[in-house]
């Protein structure tokens, strides 16, 4: 859903001729160095640097690995630029704050917000980019009255770990304790700890917000969301000394574990209050990435895959990286590897976007001109093509018993849907969106943004004061002018030209939406 990144990186990098002689000649010229580290990689080595051993396989093979390579890591290193970004200095201020710190997103974007690909007025979100490594951290999300909200958790590689919220855990005041992968302490009876695979992860409280002016009460209740450091709790219990577990015994010198229990040797994170590095917060993260040569972005593959284990079921993949020397324990700078494996890395980039834009455009299933993302989402196991894809078209997605987001492109004779033209939606009494919280229906334009318009309307749905007809049946209008009388009340307007798109959003849905036994009316010319 970024395609224009992909066009003018990947995709165009590809159309050049990624193996022509003239790249090569180029990776080696560049010399490139990473640009943004870590406080706490370790040192270069500073003479004759080691080259990791490779083992033997064929030209093709090496190829293979690297796209792999590339696609595995591709996650990981946008999630971890995307927290780098949003936590950069002092960040505060639209949705950014710094480490173990909530930041909120007070208002519904404007049209003149930038990068707002896909905006939501549905919701206000506020987001906690925590680190556990050194100590667990309380949160405390308020009762919110009756206000619909879910808050996904996710782990460094993107995969949802967790969900709070109504659906999952009610309505009332929630009190978690979000404790790394081999915390051993304890916590009182009356809080709920969630254990992250991984020490660095994102809490993501999605809030209803019914309108403009509903805004004021969600943000009340944002404020009132609170993260607190396990040792300035009030609850803590004594932990035990580092080496020791909550019994007093002998920790052994590898005691961290990866998901599933891999054994795995951490490295110590900086204090999560030290300032990090100021990042470029104006460039999407995705853009960012898309341009990275292969010695950065490896080496924030390394850094961020050193301090948060993997998955269990990685391994045969981690075993697959091994063979060209990359070492996801961060142990093996880029500079060392096998100039034959840097040339080949350098060259996998646009050949892996290419595999991952291909995903991105064939995910999901189409029934009648909607395409819905029904599986795969939100976790991944071993699918790298499908995280790397889903991550890529919008880093946070939730698993589909949260949201769904049904988009279509097409009316009923599969022409594009275009401004100027006037459209219906119509859904049968018995065919309304089955939802347990709330639906609404969106319009983007060609950029995945909204446009202007008379009625400052942009979304349309179940908390409106629709008007109903009188079988029951409900019909959305949508076109560039206003239609009268009472149909105005059910009118989604459209640009004037142009093609765009229509999003459907449920909320909580129902066992028949996530089944795809429901599927959304076709869209009609009217």
């Amino acid at each position: 859903m970024r395609e224009s990144i992909f066009s003018r990186t990947w995709a165009a990098a590809v159309l050049a001729g990624a193996f022509s002689l003239s790249a090569i000649t180029a990776v080696h010229g560049q010399q490139p160095t990473p640009s943004m580290r870590l406080v706490s990689e370790t040192p270069a080595p500073s003479a004759q640097p080691q080259i990791a051993p490779v083992a033997p396989m064929s030209a093709q093979e090496l190829r293979e690995i690297s796209i792999d390579a590339y696609v595995y890591a591709y996650p990981l290193v946008l999630q971890e630029v995307t927290r780098r970004i949003a936590t950069s200095g002092s960040a505060t201020g639209d949705g950014r704050a710094p480490v173990n710190q909530f930041g909120h997103k007070i208002a519904f974007p404007s049209a003149d917000t930038p990068h707002a690909a896909w905006p939501n007025f549905d919701l206000l979100y506020s987001n906690l980019w925590f680190d556990v490594s050194r100590e667990p951290i309380f949160v405390r999300i308020p009762d919110t009255g009756g206000r619909y909200y879910f808050a996904p958790i996710f782990d460094a590689w993107t995969d949802q770990f967790a969900s709070l919220g109504p659906r999952t855990t009610g309505g009332g005041e929630q009190q978690v304790l979000i404790v790394g992968p081999q915390w051993q302490g304890q916590a009182p009876a009356n809080v709920t700890v969630l254990r992250s695979p991984t020490n660095v992860g994102w809490l993501s409280v999605r809030i209803q917000a019914n309108a403009r002016d509903d805004i004021a009460a969600v943000n009340q209740l944002q404020s009132s969301l609170t993260a607190t450091p396990y040792s300035q709790w009030a609850g803590a219990q004594p932990q035990p000394a580092p080496g020791f577990d909550a019994q007093g015994r002998r920790l052994p010198p590898n005691a961290m574990q990866g998901h599933g229990g891999a054994a795995w040797t951490p490295q110590p994170l900086p204090p999560a209050q030290q300032p990090q590095p100021v990042w470029d917060t104006k460039t999407p993260a995705a853009e960012q990435v898309a341009r990275m040569d292969a010695n950065t972005f490896f080496t924030i593959f390394a850094e961020a895959a050193r301090i948060n284990p993997p998955h269990a079921n990685d391994y045969p993949m981690l075993e697959r990286l091994r063979r060209i020397g990359l070492d996801p324990h961060g142990t093996v700078p880029f500079a060392n590897l096998n100039p034959q494996v840097q040339e080949s890395l350098a060259l996998s980039a646009p050949l892996a976007g290419e595999r991952i834009h291909t995903a991105v455009s064939r995910a999901g299933v189409n029934a009648n001109g909607w395409r819905t993302v029904l599986h795969g989402i939100g976790t991944y196991g071993t699918d790298y093509t499908q995280r790397a894809a889903i991550a890529y078209a919008g880093l946070g997605a939730n698993t589909v018993d949260d949201a769904l987001y049904p988009v279509a492109h097409v009316d009923s004779d599969g022409q594009m849907l275009r401004g100027g033209e006037d459209y219906v939606l119509h859904f049968k009494k018995d065919e309304l969106p089955p939802v347990n919280a709330f639906w609404s229906l969106n319009l983007y334009n060609a950029e995945n943004g909204y446009t202007r318009n008379e009625a400052n309307r942009h979304s349309i749905g179940s908390r409106d004061a629709l008007r109903y007809n009188q079988d029951g049946s409900l019909t959305i209008y949508i076109s560039d002018d206003a239609p009268r009388g009472e149909r105005r009340a059910n009118w989604l307007p459209s640009p004037k030209e142009g093609a765009f798109s229509l999003n459907l959003r449920l909320y909580w849905p129902r066992a028949e939406a996530v089944d795809g036994k429901w599927v959304p009316p076709l869209v009609r010319r009217d």
